[in-house]
């Protein structure tokens, strides 16, 4: 039978090793995995976390092993290449840092046995991602696990997959099952026996033949999402002459589902409206190297706002995490990392990457559809190459999957009417108007624009956000990076794409606060702060409990503006969500009346004097926050960015007239100050391909949508991250310059 020995503990660990070394070395560390190297600086900012070549190694001795007739090493996550050594001899190598892959190790195997695992994380030309908006920690971040197996068993050498394949599809109150499994070196006596579970374990249906089998399941109980996420198991034992030599086993659920262009999702006959979230693995202080805890706190503040989606984005996930969504009822949609910038040598990359979401994660109820790439148009949407790219994942994935759909995130700017567009099934795009430009009331507008082109194309929101930390004001302004203005842009975007059923699925960027080494923005450099949840999940933002209130039965109410105390105005505007038909505030126990709100958020208006407690009542429940009234505005509320070479605050303006503090829009408006910024961005951008990180030159008319809404001083320093470099001096001399030249008039 079947033993996994899990490998975790005690390896011997060093960085910058490009070879196995012939023993445990005894002056290296010891760690336990998961692991990864990155936990601190790809979180500190700065854009300098170490990437490069790193070496595990750890002793193995075959006594401590079952008997058997062959060993697998199982390795479920090095980011980003690994290489296995089992006694100096190299076995495999893989390139993708995000799924499960497995090497024979038994012709290798010795009495005594030194394990090297050498993991590399360093930038090349072929493996995805190279450029993204996030940190790609090195390590091994998942199990690594020893299978011990009998000569003939299932499957462990196809791409990581599970061995078994089941495909329910449903007729009428029915469900037909489809048992598929793969077994390697089987013998013609060999059998399979196969069972049908239902959730109390109780066997429904049983056959034992070949490596195939249909089962019908009358009366069928659906997997019907989050109300009922009901859940089937299929095990497959492979037998010779009445023995057990293997068993594999899935849980699978049976649905159906459709992509209505007009009526959005429809889960079993029945409208069903995806609205959720996107999800990063990674945590403060522990990168990408999870324990199950930390999926499951994960899961359970999803669960709470609402949810009833999940974009696992931008990469295969722990196939724990996608039994959760099972196990919870999520509606998924699982991609490979295919991001930013498109690489011709990256295309072989794409598709074993993709090969293998698939392949490993065929079985689970909770994913509809496979996303083919994200925002890869940063360089333009009809480069030959990257169309092809796109054509050969879309029929790779049906050719895998004959029951899912295929699905994109598009950057903003790329136009409706591209080839690349029009490649998959569905398609969404990554909005981000009333942030990196526009303004909120953008984004329903240009989804009515979609839908009326192309009524037939299911069209959904991938990505929108904006970014908040600690910063406060009664005043909140676009790109002010306080939670005042978070949760306003999603009071707007909740109402403009919640009353919109045409679109398909809206996931917020993002769940959670995520590390971004290269960022530094928004006064804590190395992370994205768009999350509804701090990176260490300890503080759920105002704009959290917006969406509860839309989404969650769960009764509740909420007063904004937690942290936001000291507040200089007589009467101060405070908001409250809930999901509640009325609301009734009180200050320091007087009524300040019963309000309706049919779109879940309350506004009051509050006297400010000395100091007040606020409480809000809404049916059964409660919420408690406080006031306290100040001459002066706290400093400390107020954003300040920190490692920049000059702050906003610093800049002297002059009426009428442009600064380093006007919007690049304005800036671009005019004719000396295009002139002023084109000149500066040649001379400052790195040159070479990729050198600009992004920031493409050539299709500055594209992308001058999403950059109309940053301040100058606010773009040059994120391209700060991006190699361009301006000193104080050449900053203060801009600004002067700028200064001279007459504002645009509104």
């Amino acid at each position: 039978m079947r033993t996994v020995c899990n490998l975790n503990r005690k390896w011997a660990f060093a960085k910058g090793i490009p070879q196995p070394p012939a023993e445990v070395p005894a002056l290296w560390n010891f760690v336990n995995l998961p692991h990864t190297w990155n936990a601190i600086d790809g979180q500190d900012g700065g854009g300098d976390y170490y990437r490069g070549t790193c070496c595990y190694v750890k002793q193995v001795k075959k006594a401590d092993l079952p008997q058997a007739d062959r060993y697998y090493l199982e390795i479920n996550g090095a980011n980003s290449s690994g290489d296995v050594y089992w006694n100096g001899r190299h076995l495999a190598h893989h390139d993708g840092g995000y799924s499960t892959w497995r090497t024979d190790v038994t012709e290798a195997m010795g009495e005594e046995n030194l394990v090297a695992i050498l993991v590399d994380n360093s930038p090349n030309d072929h493996v995805y991602p190279q450029f993204a908006d996030f940190t790609f920690y090195g390590g091994l971040y998942r199990d690594v696990n020893l299978i011990c197996v009998s000569q003939s068993h299932f499957d462990l050498d196809y791409h990581g997959g599970p061995g078994i394949q089941v495909t329910p599809t449903i007729d009428g109150a029915d469900a037909k099952v489809e048992v598929q499994v793969y077994v390697t070196n089987r013998k013609p006596e060999q059998t399979v026996r196969y069972q049908i579970l239902n959730r109390d374990k109780k066997v429904i249906g049983q056959y034992e033949g070949g490596l195939n089998a249909n089962f019908r399941i009358q009366n069928v109980h659906l997997w019907n999402g989050r109300k009922d996420p009901y859940l089937y198991s299929c095990t497959a034992e492979l037998l010779e002459n009445g023995q057990v030599l293997d068993q594999v086993s899935a849980r699978f659920g049976c649905r159906s589902f459709a992509i209505d262009p007009e009526r959005g999702f429809i889960l079993n006959g029945e409208e069903y409206p995806l609205r959720g979230v996107s999800r990063h693995q990674d945590r403060l202080d522990i990168g990408n190297a999870l324990l199950p805890e930390h999926h499951r706190e994960d899961m359970d503040l999803i669960c709470e706002v609402g949810a009833t989606t999940i974009r696992l984005a931008h990469y295969q996930n722990d196939s724990y995490f996608y039994d959760l969504c099972d196990q919870r009822g999520m509606i998924v949609w699982a991609e490979i990392p295919y991001i930013s910038n498109h690489m011709p040598g990256g295309r072989q990359n794409t598709v074993s990457q993709m090969t293998e979401l698939i392949i490993q994660n065929y079985n689970h109820p909770s994913i509809v559809v496979w996303g083919l790439s994200n925002e890869i148009t940063m360089h333009g949407a009809e480069d030959a190459d990257l169309l092809e790219n796109h054509r050969i994942l879309n029929d790779l994935c049906h050719k895998l999957d004959k029951t899912r759909l295929t699905t994109l995130a598009a950057l903003s700017n790329c136009p409706i009417d591209s080839t690349y567009i029009h490649i998959p099934d569905v398609v969404s795009y990554n909005h981000y108007f009333g942030w990196y430009g526009g303004d909120t009331s953008m984004n329903g507008a240009w989804f009515d624009k979609f839908h009326a082109k192309y009524p037939n194309t299911p069209i959904g929101m991938s990505e929108y956000g904006c970014e908040a930390l600690n910063w406060h004001t009664s005043d909140p302004q676009q790109g002010d990076y306080t939670e005042e203005y978070q949760a306003y842009y999603h009071e707007e975007l909740i109402r403009q794409l919640f009353t919109r059923k045409y679109i398909w699925a809206t996931h917020v960027w993002n769940m959670f606060d995520f590390g971004c080494d290269a960022r530094n923005e928004g006064g804590e450099n190395g992370q994205n702060h768009k999350g509804l949840v701090t990176i260490d999940r300890k503080y759920k933002k105002d704009a959290f409990y917006a969406y509860k209130a839309w989404l969650s039965d769960e009764p509740f109410v909420h007063i904004c503006g937690k942290r936001y105390v000291d507040r200089v105005e007589d009467v101060t505007k405070v908001t409250v969500y809930s999901n509640q038909p009325t609301v009734e505030l009180f200050a320091n126990g007087i009524s300040l009346g019963v309000k309706e709100a049919p779109d879940h958020f309350f506004y009051f208006d509050v006297p400010n004097a000395g100091e007040t407690v606020l409480t809000a009542a809404a049916g059964d429940c409660k919420d408690e926050s406080k006031l306290r009234k100040v001459e002066q505005f706290n400093e400390s509320y107020r954003f300040r960015e920190s490692g920049t070479v000059l702050n906003w605050f610093d800049i002297t303006e002059a009426e009428g007239h442009l600064s380093l503090n006007s919007k690049f829009g304005d800036v671009f408006a005019t004719l000396q100050g295009k002139m002023l910024i084109m000149s500066l961005i040649s001379k400052k951008m790195p040159k070479g391909e990729n050198a600009g990180g992004g920031f493409d030159i050539s299709n500055l008319g594209n992308l001058m949508e999403i950059l109309s809404g940053f301040t100058l001083i606010r773009l040059l320093n994120m391209l700060s991250t991006r190699n361009v470099k301006m000193t104080k001096e050449e900053l203060l001399d801009l600004n002067a310059k700028l200064n001279k030249i007459k504002a645009p008039k509104k």
